[in-house]
């Protein structure tokens, strides 16, 4: 296993999972649900840098491996589902969106392990849409998270839960994608 910087952020991203979610367990009495949405938000966003970031230096720095390409989506899938299934508990999102959002990684990332077997993992490369699905996302898991207004007198569950169904969508949509371009590799003869 190569350790590098952007290896060492994509486990860190990983370690903050149990911290993220802790916070939320932490006493009310002490811990008051503002400072817990807080804290919550910016160990989220931290999250979320470090895994643009570890991907940016592992192809400026040729670190790439094998590894850190397995590793990187199953630590944001692990984040993502940590955070939504966290916000239905805290009923700031629909369990729906929740099943929606998770189900589709596990059919991707299924789909991209198969087709990797097959050779054809470049066939089911991140996609422009992909990229769309999880900025949306990752703007509408950290409003909901923070809760509390950013600006005066705008609603930001609001703006995020109109950021979730987006990502629902968005969702739904790179999906299909996904799936219609693997079904082309078995048209061509896999």
């Amino acid at each position: 296993m190569p350790f590098n910087l952007p290896i060492l952020l994509t486990w860190l991203r990983v370690a903050l999972i149990p911290v993220f979610v802790g916070v939320f367990s932490l006493p009310q009495a002490e811990y008051p649900l503002a400072w817990q949405n807080m804290v919550g938000a910016g160990l989220f966003l931290l999250a979320a840098v470090t895994d643009w970031f570890d991907g940016f230096l592992a192809r400026r720095w040729n670190q790439t491996s094998q590894f850190g390409a397995f590793l990187d989506p199953v630590a944001d899938k692990l984040m993502v589902a940590a955070a939504l299934i966290l916000l239905v508990e805290l009923d700031r999102t629909a369990s729906w969106l929740a099943v929606v959002i998770i189900g589709r990684e596990i059919t991707i990332s299924a789909l991209r392990e198969w087709m990797a077997q097959l050779g054809k993992s470049k066939s089911v490369a991140v996609s422009l849409i992909g990229k769309l699905k999880t900025t949306a996302q990752m703007v509408a898991i950290f409003l909901l998270v923070w809760a509390e207004p950013i600006i005066p007198g705008v609603s930001t569950h609001l703006i995020g839960t109109a950021a979730m169904y987006i990502a629902a969508v968005l969702t739904i949509w790179s999906m299909f994608y996904y799936l219609r371009v693997a079904a082309e590799q078995f048209k061509e003869g896999v």
